[in-house]
């Protein structure tokens, strides 16, 4: 008889869908393909705002982090990137703007480095009980975004160089929009859990 799939990871995937030892790798499997294609789907749709038009990639990525767990979460993002490595145009201008290793060793690939890092990062705060309250989740959000940035104004900067406005090109027009997801994310998520708790 198959024995539910022991696990440390409290985390929103695995509550929601429980899986016996046998089934939990088709389990993950989905969930990590279903990732990369929201991921996909996320980075093509954009939502007028201010100054710049909002895409929800950032939102999807980290709330994978915070719903999937550290593992799955990685998981995901390895095979996202590896997507868009041969050649798929999972990534936000692509084809236009160029498609596989060239278009990841442009200026946004920091960026893409950055996805991989917050996501692990929020699936490690997740595993440990971050996304099942307002705070933490709100923190763990401004966690993961600040490590986004990190290395993707750097990356920036050694493309087109130091002299070049960095950070107006690649951080300040996408604070507000990030503000907002962080407060949508910050919501539902917690939401979800005491969705949960109560069924």
């Amino acid at each position: 008889m198959d024995q539910p799939l022991n696990t440390t990871q409290d985390t929103l995937a695995y509550t929601l869908w429980p899986a016996r030892e046998k089934r939990a790798v088709l389990r993950n499997a989905v969930l990590v393909v279903g990732g990369t294609l929201a991921i996909w789907l996320s980075a093509k749709i954009q939502i007028p705002f201010h100054p710049v038009p909002l895409t929800m990639q950032t939102f999807v990525i980290l709330a994978l982090g915070m719903a999937y767990g550290y593992r799955l979460a990685t998981a995901t993002l390895l095979l996202y990137l590896a997507e868009g490595l041969v050649g798929l145009p999972v990534f936000a201008g692509t084809p236009e703007k160029g498609i596989g290793l060239a278009y990841m060793a442009g200026t946004t690939g920091g960026y893409l480095i950055g996805f991989l890092l917050a996501a692990a990062t929020c699936g490690w705060l997740a595993d440990r009980g971050w996304g099942k309250n307002v705070v933490t989740t709100a923190a763990a959000m401004l966690i993961g975004n600040v490590i986004i940035y990190i290395p993707g104004l750097l990356w920036l900067a050694a493309v087109v160089g130091l002299d070049k406005p960095i950070f107006e090109w690649g951080l300040t027009p996408f604070l507000l929009g990030d503000l907002t997801k962080l407060i949508l994310a910050a919501a539902i998520l917690p939401a979800l859990w005491r969705f949960v708790r109560k069924t």
